[in-house]
């Protein structure tokens, strides 16, 4: 196989897997070639990927080392989608009463939900999770296109207990939007032992579901080593939780009725 040829399917192997470890041997697939040759085409991608800031590919040392993908998104793409979208979003038939916006075609489109799991891997992977962790129903595809980019598993937080998760831990909190006690369960069996849990949810506006969210982790004693949302709302702006990433961000709405959503801008 010319070289050309084997680039194109490394490539397509550590695209087709973010996040995942290959050894050399295994990114070579059947292709023979000398370990120094293989590791001049890594480097060769990673000068690429780089360059290009659509991500980077990790060496990891020691007898389970190997390679690894992580994703990025340039800037100004980045940018412009995220305009995109908040453009879309703040068209006045979207206000919700609560100060909520209809987003569910958006949120049905894959390329929208891949954009979105890209991005938030590419903020999050610093923090190294190894479980993501989302309430139903919404926050779902969001959080299945963030765990595929983290090539990590996705746990569900159930609002009504199901017998087919097993036994699970339930707990009651109180609504920050709508100011009503409401439950959540977790399987006692979903979340595996030293989790390392990233909680990724489509909207936030007091935090207080996220907050119920960490509260219950704590009880399996599961760190949680961030919080990613699609939209949170510029009101109230002290939430119930400080430490968390928002792609874009509803402003205060007008008189006349209309909204506001920006890009949150990320230093």
């Amino acid at each position: 196989m010319r070289r050309s040829s084997r680039l194109l399917a490394m490539a397509k192997r550590l695209f087709d897997r973010p996040h995942h470890v290959y050894s050399l041997s295994e990114l070579a697939g059947s292709e023979v070639a000398a370990k120094s040759t293989l590791s001049e085409d890594v480097a060769f991608l990673r000068a690429f990927l780089e360059e290009t800031q659509e991500g980077t590919i990790e060496s990891l040392p020691g007898a389970s080392g190997g390679v690894r993908f992580t994703v990025g998104m340039p800037e100004s793409i980045r940018l412009r989608f995220l305009e995109r979208l908040a453009s879309e979003l703040s068209h006045p038939s979207r206000m919700l009463p609560g100060g909520f916006i209809y987003m569910s075609d958006i949120l049905g489109q894959p390329d929208v939900l891949d954009n979105i799991g890209r991005m938030i891997a590419a903020e999050m992977a610093r923090v190294q999770p190894n479980v993501v962790v989302t309430v139903e129903t919404k926050g779902i595809p969001l959080a299945v296109a963030t765990a595929r980019y983290l090539d990590v598993p996705l746990v569900i937080v159930r609002r009504e207990h199901k017998v087919t998760e097993g036994a699970a831990l339930s707990m009651h909190y109180v609504s920050g939007s709508e100011r009503r006690i409401s439950t959540m369960y977790v399987s006692k069996r979903a979340l595996p032992e030293r989790a390392r849990a990233l909680v990724v949810d489509d909207f936030m506006k007091a935090g207080a579901t996220a907050q119920a969210v960490r509260a219950l982790l704590a009880e399996f004693s599961v760190e949680v080593v961030g919080t990613a949302v699609f939209v949170k709302t510029e009101e109230p702006q002290k939430k119930l939780i400080s430490d968390y990433l928002a792609l874009l961000e509803v402003k205060a709405t007008q008189l006349d009725g209309s909204i506001f959503v920006q890009p949150v801008y990320h230093a």
